[in-house]
């Protein structure tokens, strides 16, 4: 599989925000627009960055070949809808996740530096720590991580 930094780039919609989040959670750079941000700007901003546009919107669709019309209405058949139409072949871990919230970069943190952050339990037990450069959220692996890797798996799981 080729790194994620040289796989495709995405900018989703208004009405795609959880794809988004989710895409990010399988390592794709994928940002999300301010709330009202006029259609025009969403194609110019895809287009000016090299990223895919991804949307639930016929019209914003025809606006350039490299824009997708996401025609599913779950989240994980929109994912299935992308991945396949893209042959995409992500992998069910977050070993290479971006932050969900900003689409930061998530880089291991050593437990000192985020003493005071997460805590006490998480700082003695969790076995990694990341942190997002963009937004400094701290992450680890916990029931919820458990939890988005069984889902990233049926989704995987749908592709082959």
């Amino acid at each position: 599989m080729e790194p994620l930094e040289a796989g495709p780039r995405f900018l989703c919609d208004a009405m795609l925000g959880s794809l988004a989040t989710w895409l990010r959670f399988f390592g794709y750079d994928t940002v999300y627009p301010k709330p009202g941000e006029p259609d025009e700007l969403l194609w110019e901003r895809a287009r000016d960055e090299g990223r895919w546009l991804l949307t639930a919107d016929r019209e914003l669709a025809s606006t350039g070949p490299r824009s997708m019309l996401v025609r599913s209405d779950g989240l994980e058949d929109q994912l299935t809808e992308v991945f396949s139409r893209l042959c995409l072949h992500p992998r069910p871990d977050l070993e290479h996740a971006r932050c969900g919230e900003c689409n930061g970069r998530l880089d291991e943190v050593a437990r000192n530096e985020v003493a005071g952050v997460v805590p006490p339990h998480i700082l003695a037990t969790a076995s990694r720590l990341t942190r997002c450069s963009g937004c400094g959220r701290v992450y680890w692996s916990g029931s919820h991580g458990r939890r988005i890797r069984e889902r990233m798996e049926q989704v995987v799981a749908k592709l082959k």
